[in-house]
């Protein structure tokens, strides 16, 4: 029979952790790999092809794929994206 061990166990054990540099990492691109799908499932919600929305946000189609496979997310264009995209972005003290 095979041992259950709970999320936190298995990350450390596989990634590192809490406060290594492994697990920071993983962290900072799961997080931005959560927000580019958001991105892109609401572009695909509304119908709007990657050529469309790189117009309407004055960037290239190129740039548009690049974010919504999570490797170019700054946080201007994040917003600037999502405000095309019709979504609203809000930051809380944590």
């Amino acid at each position: 029979m095979r041992k259950v061990i709970d999320g936190e166990t298995y990350l450390d054990k596989k990634i590192g952790k809490e406060g290594s540099q492994e697990r920071e990492q993983f962290k900072e691109e799961a997080y931005t790999y959560y927000l580019s799908e958001i991105l892109k499932n609401r572009r695909k919600e509304l119908k709007i092809s990657q050529e469309e929305l790189a117009i309407k946000v004055g960037k290239k189609r190129p740039y548009i794929s690049r974010v919504e496979n999570g490797e170019d997310v700054r946080l201007s264009n994040f917003i600037l994206i999502a405000n095309a995209l019709g979504l609203t972005f809000e930051l809380n003290p944590g």
